[in-house]
């Protein structure tokens, strides 16, 4: 072999070697199942269905919506901590399963801290007070002044046991020195169909469940329990306005992938939720049920995840809530 075809052969030789490996496909390649551990048309699936479409235009991969309800959340929860780490299977789901399941039952099959990746908070929802027509109340004051002349004769609806309704009006008493029964359903719809019909006379609501039924005068609105007056109920005053300064709930929705999904994932998924939360489209569809769509760092949502864990835990400690 000639000094100049040995030079080219080795030439050719160390480029192979030195020459970077093939790049992996752009995520997404391919489907994206995103995990909604409720059943259809609730609120958090409204989330999920906004943000899936939003994200399948902006990517041009399919994100489709896998609502798998039952057991309080849990059987999507442990379904979405088991998927493979690869950015194909996520989880669109609520406070109830990131903060308040995990302190409520005894035993969970999953963690909300280490068993999960935070990608972005996706939207927050407050809580309504509302009351049927019949009570004698048209503000919160008043409202605070006939339970306490009533002790214990007056109710509250809730979805279940230890829902963030639930946990809202537990919070209410407490703050509030008030006493007052609850009477916990199998999911809202019961409930509100109870409150409508006079069964029992107040329940603390997502906006997206009441909103037509405070509209059209069937229940009467009279706090809002987010920190600001929310825009889909702009004349309804907050609970810290109506004289019970420090109490602030809401129901919050986010994204979150398996433990170890890589971060280079994370980071385009984030970005993409950001850019979906600020778009004119989603924000309408969203704001007309009554939901303010926002975006956070996979960081910010961590320490949201966590401390809000601590907040619900003090809660569900001091009004003594046992797993039933």
């Amino acid at each position: 072999m000639g000094k100049s075809t040995y030079a080219l052969f080795l030439g050719l030789l160390l480029a192979g070697v030195a020459a970077p490996a093939p790049a992996q496909s752009a995520y997404p390649a391919k489907t994206v199942r995103v995990i909604v551990p409720y059943p259809p048309g609730g609120g958090n699936d409204i989330v999920g269905r906004a943000f899936a479409d939003e994200l399948t235009k902006r990517t041009g991969q399919t994100f489709f919506v896998d609502n798998r309800p039952g057991a309080s959340t849990i059987i999507g929860a442990e379904l979405t901590a088991k998927a493979p780490p690869d950015g194909y299977t996520l989880m669109v789901t609520s406070s109830t399963t990131l903060a308040i399941v995990p302190n409520l039952k005894s035993k969970v099959p999953y963690d909300p801290v280490r068993d999960y990746a935070p990608v972005s908070l996706l939207a927050v929802e407050p809580y309504l007070i509302v009351v049927h027509p019949s009570l004698p109340v048209r503000d919160l004051q008043q409202l605070i002044a006939l339970a306490k002349t009533k002790p214990g004769q007056l109710s509250f609806a809730s979805a279940s046991i230890g829902s963030g309704g639930h946990l809202s009006a537990e919070l209410f008493k407490l703050m509030t020195g008030t006493n007052l029964q609850h009477i916990p359903y199998k999911g809202s719809g019961p409930a509100i169909t109870d409150l409508v019909g006079g069964h029992v006379p107040i329940m603390w609501s997502t906006i997206v469940s009441v909103h037509e039924l405070v509209v059209n005068g069937r229940l009467r609105a009279i706090a809002v329990t987010s920190a600001q007056r929310t825009p889909a109920a702009r004349d309804v005053p907050t609970v810290a306005e109506s004289g019970i300064p420090g109490y602030e709930t809401t129901q919050w929705n986010a994204m979150v992938a398996p433990r170890a999904t890589p971060r280079n994932v994370i980071v385009r998924l984030n970005a993409e939720v950001a850019a979906a939360a600020a778009s004119p489209e989603l924000r309408q569809r969203l704001a007309a049920q009554g939901l303010n769509p926002v975006s956070s760092t996979p960081e910010q949502l961590g320490d949201h995840i966590r401390k809000e864990n601590a907040r619900y835990g003090e809660l569900i400690k001091a009004i003594g809530l046992k797993d039933e």
